[in-house]
């Protein structure tokens, strides 16, 4: 993690599976509990904003409204989408 004035805290991340979008809902764990649940302020790939890091690259997470983001939490990324029903 790196605090960085004005902006907050930034996670490091590694993406595991997947991939994460800029407009992905973000879900914290912490020792198997979730501790918070959003949206992402930004997504970035070194030093550039990116709209999707996929599987196997690292980037950087700004959360919004979050800052206690700690070493060994888990970021899952996750979109809803709705779906019309069907009879």
């Amino acid at each position: 993690t790196f605090k960085i004035t004005k902006v907050g805290t930034i996670a490091g991340c590694m993406v595991l599976d997947g991939k994460i979008t800029r407009n992905s809902k973000i879900r914290i764990v912490r020792d198997g509990v979730v501790v918070y649940t959003g949206e992402l302020a930004s997504l970035k790939r070194f030093k550039d904003d990116v709209k999707e890091v996929n599987k196997g690259y690292e980037c950087g997470l700004n959360i919004q409204n979050f800052n206690n983001i700690e070493v060994g939490d888990i970021v899952e990324a996750y979109e809803q989408v709705e779906v019309a029903r069907k009879l």
